[in-house]
């Protein structure tokens, strides 16, 4: 199937395996953000110097402004719930021993923020603007991803 197709109706179908090899990169600003995660425990995002926003997850290019991003910020450990939702079933639709509760949470002064797993709260306890601080993975079990933090819980 090399040679060149002119109208869609000449199109054939192949059978078998297609040989196709490739490598997913996190790119420029993900690499950072979980390398940060990885190696100091802490949460990263870009900041647009010309516009005054933070991004979280970062990012290389400013949305509004597409300015090239390369100052580098600190994100509070404290953020709050902008949204949740409870999960009382898996996938396959059986009932869990014990609700799941996923949550949106945002932090002050970025914009954004990560979708994750809270814990030590009740279902009836969580509410929109609830304070929360995430719990990361011991530094020698870290991965450089998502799941390095464990979850958030309440923040006391």
């Amino acid at each position: 199937m090399k040679e060149r197709l002119k109208k869609t109706n000449e199109i054939r179908t192949w059978y078998g395996d297609i040989p196709v090899y490739y490598r997913y990169t996190l790119g420029i600003a993900g690499e950072r953000f979980f390398r940060e995660i990885k190696e100091n425990g802490r949460l990263m995002g870009t900041h647009c110097p010309k516009c005054g926003v933070t991004y979280l997850p970062p990012k290389i290019y400013c949305e509004d402004c597409h300015s090239h991003l390369d100052e580098w910020v600190v994100i509070p450990e404290e953020g709050s719930i902008h949204t949740y939702t409870i999960l009382y079933e898996d996938l396959e639709g059986n009932k869990l021993e014990n609700p799941i509760i996923a949550v949106f949470v945002t932090f002050q002064g970025a914009e954004g923020g990560l979708f994750h797993i809270l814990e030590k709260a009740k279902p009836e306890e969580v509410y929109i603007g609830m304070p929360v601080v995430p719990i990361f993975k011991e530094k020698k079990d870290r991965k450089g991803d998502l799941k390095d933090i464990l979850y958030f819980i309440p923040k006391e």
